[in-house]
């Protein structure tokens, strides 16, 4: 499953309402964050790989 940050557009590894791959806190700024089936797009260790 992905997670999108609407403020970047950035497609991260992980679900909403837990932390992403690299670690961020999906819980904190909850509107923020959007459950996405789109490519991950995060660069950070973690999501990628």
């Amino acid at each position: 499953m992905a997670v999108k940050h609407t403020p970047t557009g950035i497609v991260h590894s992980g679900v909403k309402g837990g932390r992403t791959g690299c670690g961020f806190n999906t819980n904190e700024n909850p509107t923020h964050w959007v459950d996405s089936h789109s490519t991950i797009t995060c660069d950070k260790n973690g999501c990628k790989n």
